[in-house]
C-alpha cells in the first residue's frame, strides 16, 4: 500500500520526502500514520529498483532538499500495479481505497472497468461479521445493539458503494 501511494502521488508531480508523506498521511493516516522510518527506506527502495529518481535542490532556509520524481520505469509500474491488483488491494477497504485514489492513472477505461469489476465480485458474496455455523446474520437478527449498528453502518456503507461501483462500470462500458 505504501509503495502505491508512493508512486501514485509521484504520478502527479515531484514532490520532496515530507511533503510526500503528508500527502500519503492525508490518504491513509487515520489507518495508520506512515512514519519517517518506514517511508525513506520504501523510498530507497523503489529508487534502487528504478522506479524514482532523487534530485537535490537548495532548501528554502538551510539544508538542500531531495526532490523525488517518477521514472518512466516507475509510471509503467504504477499502471502495473493499478491494473493487476492482489486480492488484498481488492478485499482490505484500506488498501483498496489506495488503489481508488490512483485508479484514473490507468488509461484504458477497459482495464479501470475490469479492477472495478473485481471489487463488485467481491461485495457481492453474502459476508458478515457475525454468523450463526456458516450462516451470516443480519443486523436486525442481533440482540446487542452495538453489533446491529456495526452491521447497520457496514451494509449501508456497502450498498453505496455498490451502486457507485454498478454506475462507474456502466459508464466506463459506454
Amino acid at each position: 500500500m505504501l509503495e502505491l501511494a508512493i508512486l501514485g502521488f509521484l504520478y502527479d508531480a515531484p514532490l520532496h520526502g515530507y511533503e510526500l508523506r503528508k500527502r500519503i498521511n492525508a490518504l491513509t493516516g487515520h489507518v495508520k500514520p506512515v512514519a519517517e522510518s518506514t517511508l525513506y527506506p520504501a523510498i530507497k527502495r523503489l529508487e534502487n529498483a528504478g522506479l524514482l529518481a532523487r534530485a537535490t535542490e537548495p532548501g528554502a532556509v538551510a539544508a538542500p532538499r531531495h526532490v523525488l520524481t517518477l521514472t518512466e520505469k516507475g509510471r509503467d509500474e504504477l499502471r502495473r500495479r493499478l491494473a493487476e491488483p492482489d486480492l488484498r488491494d481488492i478485499t482490505d477497504e484500506n488498501r483498496w481505497f489506495t488503489v481508488l485514489a490512483f485508479l484514473r492513472h490507468l488509461d484504458a477505461p477497459a482495464a479501470q472497468a475490469a479492477v472495478l469489476r473485481r471489487r463488485l465480485a467481491f461485495l457481492e458474496e453474502p459476508a458478515s461479521f457475525f454468523y450463526d455455523g456458516d450462516r451470516p446474520l443480519r443486523a436486525e437478527e442481533l440482540d446487542d445493539p452495538f453489533r446491529r449498528g456495526l452491521l447497520t453502518i457496514a451494509r449501508a456503507t456497502s450498498r453505496a458503494e455498490l451502486a457507485w461501483l454498478r454506475e462507474t462500470i456502466g459508464s466506463l462500458d459506454g
